[in-house]
């Protein structure tokens, strides 16, 4: 092998390892970004969950006094016919 050939031949060894570095860092920074995401729909879902359930006595409530109110004006109704 002649002395040019086996310098090309270097430079593409030293290519390719610099392309796999890359590589394995682009899959690194992938996989932190896919767990990063999964996170932070798990805290929004959850954050949805736990306001729900911190705001179902007012929303009870909420629906108790429109029932009362729907009522109220049922009776009315049928009371004026």
């Amino acid at each position: 092998m002649s002395p040019e050939e086996r310098e090309l031949l270097n430079k593409a060894v030293s290519l390719a390892e610099e392309n796999n570095k890359m590589l394995h860092s682009m899959k690194r920074s992938q996989r932190w970004s896919s767990i990063a995401r999964a996170i932070y729909w798990i805290f929004i879902i959850g954050s949805a969950v736990g306001a729900f359930y911190l705001l179902q006595p007012y929303i009870d409530q909420l629906k108790d006094a429109y029932d009362g109110v729907s009522d109220t004006i049922n009776n009315f109704r049928g009371s004026t016919q």
